[in-house]
């Protein structure tokens, strides 16, 4: 995806990776419906959508902000730069005018996934964290589980079948009361 660009032309433009929205990218790191960006008279405005990896300006979190051009958006694991055509300033400096475009970097991990499927990319556990042994481990013997008694069940079962007998028991008298009552004159 690296150097295609995307111009925004009109006041809001979807973006996801389905094929609904006006500028689609097809990453699995990336929702259906992942931002909204916002043409404001002076300013671009990145609305998140409730994605699954988040939408992140220059490594900070938004659900809504103001995105100025040098500035990096990152969606999912691809990183896209606002462009408004004229040499890029610093992060800091003001919007400049026009119609900006918003142009991909380098994705930075490729994949293949379903397109209806958003895959959730990991954050805040390191290889370490999930390859050190923790004290005392899962050991049932040692930590206090017993195995559950299911005394609830049994009483359950025992009371239908009762129910049960009772009730084909009352069904074989009446039919035999209803059947064997009406000689008797």
């Amino acid at each position: 995806m690296a150097g295609q660009t995307h111009e925004l032309k009109v006041e809001k433009t979807t973006i996801g990776r389905v094929e609904d929205n006006a500028f689609q990218i097809a990453e699995p790191s990336v929702s259906s419906h992942h931002c909204e960006v916002i043409l404001s008279v002076n300013d671009v405005i990145i609305r998140d959508l409730n994605s699954t990896n988040g939408t992140f300006i220059n490594g900070e979190k938004i659900t809504e902000s103001v995105l100025k051009p040098g500035q990096t958006l990152k969606l999912g694991q691809v990183e896209l730069r606002i462009d408004d055509g004229s040499a890029m300033p610093a992060p800091s400096a003001p919007s400049g005018g026009g119609a900006p475009a918003a142009a991909p970097a380098a994705p930075t991990s490729a994949g293949k996934s379903r397109q209806d499927q958003t895959m959730v990319v990991q954050r805040g556990v390191s290889l370490n964290d999930l390859t050190e042994a923790r004290p005392g481990g899962f050991d049932t013997a040692t930590s206090g589980f017993t195995k559950k008694s299911n005394k609830v069940n049994r009483y359950f079962l025992i009371g239908g079948i009762i129910i049960g007998l009772i009730i084909v028991a009352l069904l074989i008298f009446v039919g035999l009361s209803i059947g064997g009552g009406g000689g008797g004159q």
